[in-house]
């Protein structure tokens, strides 16, 4: 099984990039290197089933096993022991990632309610892009009958990029629907 993305990279955003940055060799040419998806979750500690449904609707949207984060620390404010489950998260990479971002790109995205785009400044200065999702219900895999409520997920885009620009080359040529500022 071929990759969509993972071709279309290698034949035509590779020579984009070498031509557009005049990088003299193609490992210089930034790529996507991995992609987390990452829940919080404030209520996980005191209840089980929480944790439970949300580690069942990441592994429906990612194709893989999330793991549950736990504190590092205790915070009695938040009523958080150290060792507490707070949150689950899936590292994605190779052909799970590319079908993962073709999905979040070409399906989900453009299912967002208003969605005029996505903000070109969330870059973190060296390539790489976070991203915040408000509700789970813009994933075609998440069936809207089996959700107990709605939560958000950050998704993080790891790239070998040097700089924000290079960055942001890249994701656009992957088809990222950013908006103009």
């Amino acid at each position: 099984m071929t990759i969509r993305l993972k071709s279309v990279y290698q034949e035509k955003i590779v020579p984009k990039l070498m031509d557009q940055f005049k990088y003299s060799n193609i490992h210089q040419v930034p790529k996507l290197l991995k992609i987390t998806v990452n829940r919080g979750l404030g209520e996980a500690s005191q209840n089980a089933k929480a944790l439970e449904a949300s580690m069942n609707e990441l592994a429906v949207i990612t194709g893989q096993r999330p793991v549950v984060t736990r504190a590092k620390k205790a915070i009695a404010g938040f009523k958080i022991r150290q060792g507490m489950p707070v949150g689950v998260m899936v590292t994605l990479r190779s052909d799970r990632m590319y079908a993962f971002f073709d999905r979040l790109v070409n399906l989900s995205l453009p299912r967002i309610r208003d969605f005029r785009g996505i903000s070109p400044k969330s870059f973190d200065g060296r390539g790489n892009y976070t991203l915040g999702v408000r509700e789970q219900l813009i994933f075609p895999e998440v069936d809207y009958d089996n959700i107990d409520q709605i939560r958000g997920m950050d998704i993080s885009i790891i790239t070998t990029a040097n700089t924000d620009e290079e960055g942001r080359a890249l994701l656009k040529e992957f088809g990222m629907p950013f908006r103009d500022n």
